[in-house]
């Protein structure tokens, strides 16, 4: 149990505003959702399956919907203790969900994704310590896994090396995606036993305590980061706390042009967006509009052919902390910040 009273009571004054302006009582029913809300619950089984919890916020309180064969397991490992003492159990039969739309009419999570993702923007203290020991984890596994690669070692066992480091800390494998020199073009290159050859490129999102952590990494010979460097430059320029996603959305792609890149660049791949207890949440696109606040995560990720950054970063009052961070991995200085470059083959 990994959750913190003081940051729950916040949550709840929150979702309240939330629940006010709805009109009526929220069904949280989302993996980001109920993670986020129960301070980090793990709400899976399976990773494609729906959440084996759901909370229905009343203005009397929470009630918390958890499928039988999952209850005991939640109440003694993951919920905090005053949560427990509201789980009503659900038949496995009957999903969380629907169980906590019956009876009194409730606010579908749909109808207010908007104002529920601006409740969890701005990460509270004990989220913020969750997230650095996450970053610093997942960088480390990153370090550790790829310290020894080749270029005759395969995609899948730099993946599974990658996999193994993260399980063995408690973070769940979401992603890994592994392009050899072969491959590099893909942009989502799920791995192959294909060997990575003189070049290769190793992406991750890893989960622990309902929070995700995103990082690419470059293993190899090195090329000219600083154009991709640039870009990602011109979205945390934009990123700061009464902006809106859509404005610093525009400012990075505009930035593809003026680094030398295609100007049509960014239609090639998503370019990223804030973070937490989704990959990403949301995506950013030219039609997301959300306010950006202060203490918000991000992981922007420019790529454009044969070149990706991307790391989970925390914007604050003092400026932009890199969460996924191992002072182990070679690093470069562009414009004060220190970025990752290619680790060379040993």
């Amino acid at each position: 149990m990994v959750g913190s009273y003081l940051d729950r009571i916040e949550k709840q004054q929150r979702i309240a505003r939330v629940r006010e302006s709805a009109g009526g009582p929220l069904l949280l029913t989302s993996h980001e959702s109920v993670a986020w809300y129960l301070e980090g619950v793990r709400t899976h089984v399976s990773f494609a399956g729906p959440p084996v919890a759901a909370v229905r916020a009343d203005a009397d309180g929470d009630t918390i919907f958890v499928a039988d064969n999952e209850a005991d397991r939640l109440i003694a490992e993951e919920l905090l203790p005053a949560d427990a003492e509201r789980v009503v159990r659900v038949p496995w039969w009957i999903a969380p969900a629907a169980a906590a739309a019956a009876g009194e009419p409730g606010v579908p999570e749909v109808d207010v994704a908007a104002a529920l993702r601006a409740a969890r923007a701005s990460m509270l203290s004990a989220e913020i310590l969750r997230y650095q020991s996450l970053g610093r984890a997942t960088a480390e596994v990153l370090t550790d896994a790829l310290t020894g690669a080749h270029p005759d070692l395969t995609e899948r066992q730099a993946a599974s090396a990658v996999s193994a480091g993260l399980v063995a800390r408690g973070i769940d494998p979401l992603v890994v995606l592994v392009a050899g020199a072969g491959r590099i073009g893909y942009r989502h290159p799920l791995p192959t036993s294909t060997p990575l050859g003189e070049r290769a490129m190793v992406v991750v999102c890893g989960r622990r305590d309902g929070l995700i952590a995103n990082a690419t990494r470059w293993i190899g010979a090195a090329v000219d980061d600083e154009p991709i460097l640039a870009v990602e430059r011109a979205f945390l320029d934009a990123s700061t706390a009464g902006a809106r996603l859509d404005e610093a959305f525009a400012a990075g792609c505009a930035a593809y042009r003026r680094a030398g890149f295609d100007s049509e660049e960014w239609r090639r791949h998503h370019q990223g967006g804030p973070t937490g207890y989704a990959g990403r949440d949301p995506r950013a696109t030219a039609s997301t509009t959300d306010l950006l606040v202060e203490n918000q995560a991000f992981a922007w990720n420019p790529t454009a052919p044969g070149v990706k950054v991307e790391d989970t970063l925390l914007r604050t009052s003092a400026g932009w902390e890199t969460l996924t961070i191992d002072e182990r991995w070679p690093s470069v200085e562009y414009e004060g910040m220190r970025r990752p470059a290619a680790r060379a083959y040993a």
